[in-house]
């Protein structure tokens, strides 16, 4: 009996070992791997226009011929961007398609942007395309015009902000 137990353990070390051979008899390999943050960004230089002190129904614009002030809205991300923009209304007028009473009219163009202003399109208080699938580091130049209103029972200053947004392409 004591034969036939030596010969069974015999048998499963030989049997261990030959599965401990087929298990060393492995290799491995790297899948290399990279990842990158997408980044979205937008910037706008100058960023600040100044239309100045101006008269009822009134148009002055960022053209060369008028303020000479187009601004450069650049992507800043690193992928593919669209850039939107939209207008708002101040504190005391109401952003319109046309000029009224305490209502002003702001306008943008992105090329050919003749003198007088050709090629503007009114902004309104919702975002609508600027520019698209502008690459990492490009950039769409924005002119503006604004009208302001036929009468106003206001006469401070206005703030009438324009908002680029940016978006991957």
């Amino acid at each position: 009996m004591k034969k036939i137990l030596l010969i069974v353990i015999a048998i499963l070390l030989i049997s261990l070992s030959s599965v401990a051979n087929i298990a060393q008899a492995s290799s491995s390999a790297t899948v290399a791997s990279t990842v990158t943050i997408q980044s979205v960004s937008v910037s706008v230089g100058s960023g600040t226009v100044t239309y100045g002190t101006l008269a009822t129904n009134t148009s002055e614009s960022t053209i060369v011929s008028d303020l000479n002030d187009t601004q450069t809205v650049t992507n800043n991300g690193n992928v593919a961007e669209d850039f939107t923009v939209k207008g708002q209304n101040s504190a005391n007028w109401t952003l319109a398609a046309s000029a009224g009473s305490d209502q002003y009219v702001h306008k943008f163009c992105t090329s050919s942007c003749g003198t007088p202003p050709t090629n503007f399109s009114a902004l309104t208080t919702s975002y609508q395309s600027l520019a698209s699938n502008v690459a990492a580091a490009g950039t769409a130049n924005l002119d503006l015009q604004i009208t302001t209103p036929t009468s106003s029972s206001v006469t401070t200053q206005q703030t009438v902000d324009v908002t680029i947004l940016a978006a991957a392409h």
